[in-house]
């Protein structure tokens, strides 16, 4: 019976990781309740015995073989490290002027993970990234490159060799929040933003193994995909299409340069049918405000939903198949609601919509039958 049954390790391993978590919090509420009343000597001597005792602890338990537990151990302790270093701050009055505790913070994250190899620090350094940049940001009305370049650079290089899908896409998004706020500090257009989002796009393209390398390239996806969207929804509006628009030469020149190497990276390694997910970035918001906008966008996701459709079909890919078929529905719902409530009866609506999509499967599956049949 209990080889029919076999042990969920994934899910056991998890458990102290979040049991590890939820000790650090519970610590760091008990210290902070009674911080005020503590002497100083002994508050540095908690914040030190705290996250190195934490580091020892793991290490015995990483070296007795009980990985779980002994990330779990350092984990916290890089969470007791971080906590450290904005108390000591807070004693010494430090963090409200300079940010390099922090970023000292994200610097040992970077080195734990390259040490141990393990997930769990990766995304907990990814996210301790996006802690520092928000708290830069927001509370120094500054931006820390260092934190960003350590990101990019140090847990990028790190997935780059030992790529994983699952550290893809938080590696993207974490990115993209740093990114993100980059364009807010600069008080820049917002569409400045897909330029460094598409360049890491690309990045993907060139990752030789491509499960990671689609993961990297999901979450710009989606920010592009939801950025349409918004077009299309409030294209209409001639203020919100003025926000965007960059001096055209400059930001069409940089985004064709990213172009390109996305087209390499593709071509190098035989993948150029993916290269219709560019559809996306076309610069549609150059268009007059107004109704023009609005279906731009919308012949623009439509475009798109249909191409994602194509290569689902080529591939024989049914969770994208899945995909597109959402996509395209989503598309719809946003040209029903915008466009055509007080112009087009509903169920007529509906009916054109069930038509197309019925007719793109029996063409897709037709061409497929003629492949097949060769």
């Amino acid at each position: 019976m209990l080889e029919l049954y076999p042990e969920d390790v994934r899910a056991i391993g998890l458990l102290p990781l979040l049991g590890s978590l939820l000790v650090g919090l519970s610590a760091l509420s008990l210290v902070a309740a009674n911080w005020q009343g503590l002497p100083e000597w002994l508050r540095i001597g908690l914040l030190l015995g705290g996250f190195l005792g934490a580091y020892a602890s793991g290490e015995f338990f990483l070296r007795r073989g009980n990985s779980s537990v002994g990330i779990g151990l350092v984990g916290l302790g890089l969470i007791l490290f971080g906590a450290a270093i904005i108390l000591t701050g807070q004693m010494y009055q430090l963090i409200g002027y300079d940010v390099t505790g922090l970023v000292a913070w994200a610097v040992a994250g970077t080195l734990l993970t390259y040490l141990y190899r393990s997930r769990f620090l990766f995304v907990l350094t990814v996210v301790i990234g996006g802690v520092v940049q928000g708290y830069t940001t927001g509370q120094l009305g500054a931006f820390s490159y260092a934190a960003a370049i350590l990101t990019a650079g140090g847990l990028g290089y790190y997935w780059w060799r030992l790529p994983d899908v699952l550290l893809g896409g938080v590696l993207a998004s974490g990115l993209l929040w740093q990114t993100g706020l980059l364009i807010g500090h600069l008080h820049a257009k917002i569409t400045w933003f897909f330029v460094p989002a598409m360049l890491i796009y690309a990045a993907g393209d060139w990752q030789t193994d491509r499960p990671a390398g689609r993961a990297l390239q999901g979450p710009p996806l989606i920010t592009a995909f939801v950025f349409m969207l918004g077009l299309a929804l409030y294209g209409e509006v001639g203020s919100y299409a003025g926000m965007l628009r960059p001096p055209l030469l400059a930001y069409v020149a940089a985004l064709v340069f990213v172009f390109a190497l996305s087209l390499a990276g593709k071509r190098t390694r035989d993948r150029m049918g993916s290269a219709t997910d560019w559809l996306l970035l076309l610069p549609g918001f150059y268009l007059p405000g107004g109704l023009p906008l609005a279906i731009a966008s919308l012949v623009v996701l439509y475009a798109y939903s249909g191409a994602v459709l194509w290569r689902a079909q080529v591939e024989q890919n049914p969770d994208r198949i899945t995909l597109g078929t959402i996509l395209f529905i989503l598309t719809t719902m946003v040209a029903y609601f915008k466009l055509t409530w007080e112009f087009m009866d509903k169920s007529l609506f509906f009916l054109c919509g069930g038509v197309l999509l019925l007719g793109l499967s029996w063409y897709l599956r037709r061409r497929n039958a003629r492949a097949s049949s060769r």
